[in-house]
């Protein structure tokens, strides 16, 4: 379960008195304690915090129908579609002319009538249109934050939006590109073999509260920041709307989803 924002911890916000606390959404960074995320010693204490001009989420759920193409329309599909549609009769009229007599206008009407039995039929049936589900994607909330300055731009928008960008970006970038410099290294006991194989440090997973909610853990998948947006008369920026793409870190079953709503505030 998450824990709450400390009461202590530095928030970083725009001025919004008077505004519902319900329309304000609360973004902190969470870890991986023993199975449970939460607030720990080791991640950033601070909280941004700011309203929500757009806030939806899209959950993808992949089913599939394994079975449609056992019908007779994924084997001959020309020839199935002409018998379905009745356009086949024609063809096979105009090449029974040649015959002639009684015989002949009776082998005619009897392959029309045969013909006619397949117009308005099809293959499908409730066996190979029957849908399985095989997995879904993690889901995603497009949200955009606003930031706005009252007094001091460099508080209540550059300072949180920078927070924003934070942990979007990587920790960490090894410097060190080469993997056998690395190892060498481990040999002479200068680094240790994790640090060998993955020598940088992903970006942070965050928690977002919004409307009673508790959404975690999410990555930050796309952050964009408006560089037309106003400034002052010293370039720094008075207003920003922030649009990010926020990703669960896996797939949910129902009870991640239940524990959105018990999560503590």
């Amino acid at each position: 379960m998450v824990t709450a924002p400390s009461l202590d911890a530095p928030v970083l916000s725009s001025k919004w008195d008077g505004l519902s606390p319900h329309l304000l959404a609360h973004f902190f960074e969470v870890d991986n304690d023993n199975g449970a995320w939460k607030r720990t010693s080791k991640t950033d204490p601070a909280t941004v915090v700011a309203p929500l001009t757009e806030a939806s989420m899209e959950a993808s759920l992949n089913w599939q129908s394994p079975f449609e193409q056992s019908g007779p329309e994924s084997k001959a599909p020309a020839l199935m579609a002409m018998l379905q549609s009745g356009v086949l009769q024609p063809i096979v009229e105009a090449a029974s002319m040649g015959g002639t007599g009684a015989d002949g206008a009776a082998a005619q009407k009897k392959s029309g009538d045969f013909l006619k039995q397949f117009e308005g039929r099809t293959g499908i049936t409730l066996l190979n249109s029957t849908q399985v589900f095989n997995g879904m994607q993690p889901v995603k909330f497009q949200v955009v934050a606003v930031f706005r300055a009252w007094s001091d731009p460099v508080k209540e928008v550059e300072e949180p939006v920078a927070k924003l960008m934070e942990w979007a970006l990587p920790a960490e970038l090894s410097k060190d590109g080469s993997v056998l410099a690395r190892l060498a290294k481990t040999v002479k006991g200068d680094m240790a073999y994790v640090e060998a194989l993955m020598p940088s440090r992903a970006p942070v997973r965050i928690a977002m509260q919004y409307k009673g909610r508790t959404y975690f853990p999410l990555v930050i998948e796309n952050i964009g920041q408006p560089l037309n947006a106003p400034v002052d008369r010293s370039g720094r920026f008075v207003e920003q709307l922030i649009p990010m793409t926020l990703c669960t870190l896996t797939a949910l079953d129902r009870g991640i989803w239940a524990n959105f709503k018990t999560a503590a505030l």
